[in-house]
C-alpha cells in the first residue's frame, strides 16, 4: 500500500487527499442532514398529535366527547378505557378493536412514540402513535392519536436517493476541478523540473525559469539559480585548474623525456632510465587526456556545428595501427559505403583508439571492430574475447580514474580516463557508448553516434529506444 502510494505523483496524492477529505465531510454532512430532517419530521408529527390529544382529553374531562371524534388530515383517534376497550373513535378508526395492544398502550402513555403497521386499519403506510391518560370518574381513559408516516418516509427515501446519486457526481466534479487547479499550481514546478533536466544533460550554463509570482515556487527558483551559479563557478574553476595544471606539466615532462632519451643514447639503456622513461610517457598520456577532457567539458554539448566525418575510412585507418599489436585486430564493415557523423575527426579517432587500446589490453586471442549504419544511427562495435566486465561495473567504468583491477600492473593498465573520454565525445554529439557481453564471451563496446545532419533524431533514438 505504501509503495503504491509513493509511486503516485504529487499531483495525484494531493487530489486523493483533498477528495478524501471532501468525501468525509460530505458524508458526515449528508448523514447529519438526513438525521435532522428525520427528527424534524417526527417532531412535527408529535406536535400535531399532542395538540389533538390535548383537545380530545379536554372533551373527555368535560364529558362532552362526541362520537365520532372529529379529526383533521390523516390522524386516527381512539379513546379506550382501563380494559383497553374502545369508548369512542374517529370516523377512520376501528370502533371495536383497539389500535394498540396493552403493552404498546403503556409505552405510548409513558411518552414514547409507538409505530404500528398500517394494515391494522387497512392502510399501506405505518402509523406513529402516542397516548395520553385521562382520569375521569369511574376510572382512567386513554386518548390514542396515530398519524400516517408515509409522507415522511417518502421524503426520506427521496432525500436518500438524491444524496446517493449526487454524492459521487459531486465528488467527480470536485476531483476534476481540483485536478485542473492543482495542475495549474504545480505547472511552475514542472517547468523547473524540465529546465533542470535540460541543464543536467547539456545546457550547463542555462538557468531555471523564475515565475512572476511571489510565492514559494518563486523563492525556490531563485535559490536554485543561485546554487547553479555557484556550481558553474566551481566547475569553471575546476576546469581551469585541470587545464592549467596539465598545460604547465607538458613542458617539464617533454624536457624530462628529452633528457632521458639523450641519456639512453649516450650511456645506453639502463633499468632506471627505462623505468623513468615509461613513467614519463604514462604521465604525458595522462596530461593529454586531462587536457582533452577539459576541452570537452568547456565545449559542452552541441556548442558549435562541426563538419561531417566519414567513419569507415577512419575505422580502417585506426585498425591498421594495430597490425603488429599483441592481439590482432580484425576490421569488418569498413569498405565502400557512406556513414558520416557530426564529430570532429580527431575526437572520433581518439575515441576509437581508446576503445581498441582497452580491447587489445584485455583480449586473449582476437579483437573485432565493425561498423554499420542503421537509420539515423551509426554504430561502431569493438569486441574482444577477454574476461569482460561484470554487469554491475559496466556503468561505473565510465567514471574518471576508475580501475576495476587495482592489483594489476600499472604499466599494463590504463589511467582510468579512456572510457570517460569516449563517453564524453559521444554524448557531446548526441550519442553514447554502451558495454555488454560479446557474443563469444568477453566484452563488446558499442559506440553509437547520430548520422550527420540529424543529431536530434539520433539522440532521440539513442536515449529512447534499444540499440539495434
Amino acid at each position: 500500500m505504501r509503495a503504491a502510494w509513493e509511486r503516485l505523483s504529487l499531483r495525484a496524492r494531493l487530489i486523493v487527499v483533498g477528495v478524501l477529505g471532501v468525501a468525509t465531510a460530505l458524508a458526515f454532512g449528508s448523514v447529519a442532514l438526513y438525521e435532522v430532517l428525520t427528527v424534524a419530521g417526527a417532531r412535527t408529527l408529535d406536535a400535531s398529535a399532542r395538540a389533538t390529544g390535548a383537545e380530545v382529553a379536554s372533551l373527555v374531562r368535560q364529558h362532552r366527547l362526541p362520537d365520532p371524534i372529529p379529526v383533521t388530515g390523516s390522524q386516527v383517534v381512539q379513546v379506550v378505557d382501563g380494559r383497553n376497550r374502545v369508548v369512542s373513535a374517529s370516523v377512520n378508526a376501528d370502533r371495536l378493536t383497539a389500535l394498540l395492544s396493552p403493552a404498546q398502550l403503556r409505552a405510548a402513555a409513558s411518552g414514547s412514540a409507538v409505530e404500528v403497521p398500517g394494515s391494522r386499519l387497512g392502510l399501506s403506510a405505518p402509523l406513529r402513535a402516542k397516548a395520553w391518560p385521562v382520569d375521569v370518574p369511574g376510572g382512567r381513559q386513554t386518548v390514542v392519536v396515530a398519524q400516517q408516516v408515509g409522507d415522511i418516509q417518502h421524503s426520506q427515501n427521496v432525500l436518500k436517493v438524491a444524496l446517493l446519486v449526487t454524492y459521487p457526481l459531486l465528488l467527480l466534479a470536485l476531483a476534476a476541478i481540483a485536478w485542473r487547479v492543482v495542475g495549474a499550481a504545480l505547472r511552475p514546478v514542472e517547468a523547473l523540473r524540465s529546465s533542470a533536466e535540460r541543464i543536467s544533460d547539456a545546457e550547463q550554463d542555462a538557468r531555471l525559469p523564475v515565475p512572476p509570482s511571489s510565492d514559494e515556487v518563486h523563492a525556490l527558483a531563485v535559490t536554485l539559480n543561485s546554487m547553479l551559479d555557484r556550481l558553474a563557478d566551481a566547475r569553471a574553476r575546476q576546469r581551469a585548474f585541470v587545464a592549467d595544471a596539465a598545460h604547465e606539466l607538458r613542458s617539464p615532462l617533454a624536457s624530462m623525456r628529452t633528457q632521458l632519451d639523450v641519456s639512453r643514447r649516450l650511456e645506453g639503456p639502463t633499468p632506471v632510465t627505462d623505468d623513468l622513461l615509461a613513467d614519463v610517457q604514462r604521465l604525458s598520456v595522462l596530461v593529454e587526456d586531462l587536457l582533452l577532457l577539459a576541452r570537452l567539458d568547456a565545449a559542452g554539448s552541441g556548442a558549435d556545428p562541426v563538419p561531417a566525418t566519414a567513419v569507415a575510412p577512419l575505422v580502417a585507418e585506426v585498425s591498421r595501427r594495430y597490425a603488429t599489436a599483441r592481439v590482432p585486430v580484425t576490421a569488418s564493415g569498413t569498405g565502400p559505403g557512406r556513414a558520416d557523423v557530426a564529430v570532429r575527426a580527431d575526437d572520433l579517432r581518439r575515441a576509437l583508439v581508446n576503445l581498441l587500446d582497452n580491447a587489445v589490453r584485455h583480449a586473449r586471442t582476437a579483437v573485432q571492430v565493425g561498423l554499420r549504419a542503421d537509420g539515423p544511427l551509426v554504430v561502431v562495435e569493438v569486441s574482444d574475447d577477454g574476461t569482460g566486465i561484470p554487469a554491475a561495473d559496466r556503468d561505473r567504468v565510465f567514471e574518471r580514474f576508475t580501475r576495476l583491477d587495482d592489483a594489476r600492473d600499472r604499466d599494463a593498465g590504463g589511467s582510468g580516463l579512456g572510457l570517460a573520454i569516449v563517453r564524453q565525445i559521444a554524448q557531446r554529439s548526441g550519442g553514447d557508448v554502451h558495454l555488454d557481453e560479446a557474443p563469444g564471451g568477453g566484452l563488446r563496446a558499442r559506440l553509437v553516434l547520430p548520422s550527420a545532419g540529424r543529431p536530434d533524431a539520433g539522440h532521440a533514438a539513442v536515449s529512447g529506444h534499444p540499440l539495434p
